[in-house]
């Protein structure tokens, strides 16, 4: 699998990012990159939220703020409110922040704090107190600092799935990327099991050297033509379903995603300029999708309103193999891990990143094409094992869900150790740098996770601490924290400016 013709089957956010990352990286490289999308499949859009990553995405292919933020209706993002997932008192909500260079010198207090009290000395350990996007988030600031402010601040964006997918379609376009509108009929197959060609219901064949499966759920390429294994994640990972509204935009739109805890699953609400987007994701063994509906719509007060309620179903894992004989799969055709962390992302441009450099080196061996499956498998099941974990260690019991989830014990191993290791009060770091964890969900990641619920000795069971102990001082970090913040300027007068800008470059 030498040659420079690539044919992507889909679109969608993931088909036109992959387009996108391979015209970049392959300019003027002689290679013919072609996506084909066909008008009868809509776009699933589960989510509208990023990580820090996508920043750098949009870097990577030149693409600056002001010219697609305000198109796709975008807003920032600084992190995520976990609310009701505990019911420990102090503990019923907690921020996991997208950590910035300014916490370097308040995060140490965090650390030091969560780790005394784990081992039994009464230290403030929540984890909001500490970072700075946490207050960024409380003040409704936009993550953009001045020129003269010296640190890098890392955040995410909220977005339209759908028109972020066009947009990136004519980004693609200027890029040379060549489009087609077909619907696929049927996948032709070599001697040797590899893809020779795709047979199109208008009459059109089309082939490639590479072929990559953007096909969502469906997974037209890999699973099902070049059956390779999907390995399910349901016994550890429960929810299959969602139900989903749009409500009004508040007159100050927030710079975070807030995920509450509900009887059977979790509810997102991402903020738009225009809207909010709003899903309920839930387990169908526990909840059926009318039960679902009318918790959702008394959680967002639409009982009465006259609103159509949008279902999905979605399942739970990832493919035994991302990269097959000729043929990638990316996006939902890969796998998913449900939105709760808005990870999907991340690992699109993770994969197609990792492809490229593969690829690149000529490493389109059986030997590095396994290294390259084996590292995004890695990549999948710690993402997976730290969405688990947010279930496992829940303290609500209102519900045979949340029994269930609290009970489960069917967790990997390699969570089982982190969790251990928290319960005896050691350094996590030590156990995430042990598994080679730490470059996907880092120790401030399940500290944040770990000490936002609770999981400490009770209060009963925390002593005084001495002079040692108490070495970092709350009001001090507060002060501190506060004063960054006055550096950066209300959400709404930010994307005012953007909006503005769209105007005058358009």
């Amino acid at each position: 699998m030498n040659g420079k013709r690539v044919l992507i089957l889909g679109g969608g956010t993931a088909g036109w990012i992959t387009a996108n990352l391979m015209a970049t990286h392959w300019q003027d490289k002689g290679f013919d990159i072609t996506l084909v999308e066909s008008p009868d499949i809509g776009i699933i859009g589960v989510g509208e939220g990023s990580t820090p990553p996508l920043k750098h995405f949009m870097d990577v292919i030149g693409v600056d703020e002001h010219e697609w933020m305000a198109e796709c209706k975008a807003t920032y993002k600084t992190g995520i409110t976990f609310k009701d997932w505990s019911i420990k008192p102090g503990f019923t909500e907690y921020f996991h922040p997208f950590l910035s260079q300014p916490d370097q010198f308040s995060a140490p207090a965090f650390f030091h704090n969560s780790h005394l009290r784990r081992n039994g000395v009464d230290l403030e350990g929540h984890p909001n107190h500490f970072f700075l996007a946490t207050e960024l988030a409380r003040q409704k600031l936009a993550p953009i600092a001045p020129e003269n402010f010296p640190f890098e601040i890392n955040y995410g964006y909220h977005f339209d799935s759908a028109l972020l997918g066009k947009f990136l379609s004519r980004v693609a376009a200027r890029k040379g990327v060549k489009y087609i509108q077909a619907t696929l009929q049927e996948v032709a197959l070599a001697a040797d099991g590899s893809i020779s060609a795709l047979n199109m219901r208008d009459g059109q064949q089309l082939s490639a050297d590479i072929y990559v499966d953007c096909s969502g759920f469906n997974s037209e390429l890999l699973q099902k033509a070049l059956k390779v294994p999907f390995i399910s994640c349901a016994d550890t990972l429960f929810n299959d379903s969602a139900v989903v509204f749009p409500t009004p935009q508040q007159a100050q739109i927030e710079v975070q995603t807030l995920a509450t805890a509900m009887k059977y699953g979790w509810a997102w609400k991402i903020p738009l300029t225009h809207r909010n987007g709003n899903g309920y994701v839930y387990s169908s063994r526990f909840c059926d999708k009318d039960k679902a509906e009318t918790e959702f719509r008394a959680h967002l007060n639409l009982l009465d309103a006259d609103v159509e309620a949008r279902h999905l179903k979605f399942k739970v894992g990832r493919v035994a193999e991302q990269w097959h004989k000729n043929c990638l799969a990316v996006g939902l055709a890969q796998g998913f891990i449900e939105p709760l962390e808005a990870t999907a992302l991340d690992m699109v441009q993770e994969t197609v990143a990792r492809f490229i450099e593969a690829y690149n080196n000529g490493n389109y061996s059986d030997q590095y094409r396994q290294e390259f499956n084996d590292r995004i498998n890695l990549r999948f099941d710690a993402v997976r094992d730290y969405i688990v974990c947010h279930y496992r260690i829940s303290s609500r019991v209102d519900t045979d869900y949340w029994v269930e989830n609290g009970r489960n014990e069917k967790i990997s191993n390699s969570l089982r150790s982190i969790l251990t290791s928290w319960m005896q009060g050691k350094n996590i770091t030590d156990e995430l740098e042990r598994q080679k964890l730490d470059a996907y969900f880092p120790n401030v990641s399940w500290s944040c996770l770990l000490a936002g619920k609770g999981i400490y000795p009770t209060q009963a069971q925390l002593k005084p601490g001495n002079e040692l102990a108490h070495q970092y001082d709350l009001n001090n970090i507060h002060r501190y924290i506060q004063g960054c913040a006055l550096n950066f300027k209300p959400h709404m007068e930010q994307l005012a400016m953007l909006e503005k800008a769209a105007v005058q470059a358009a």
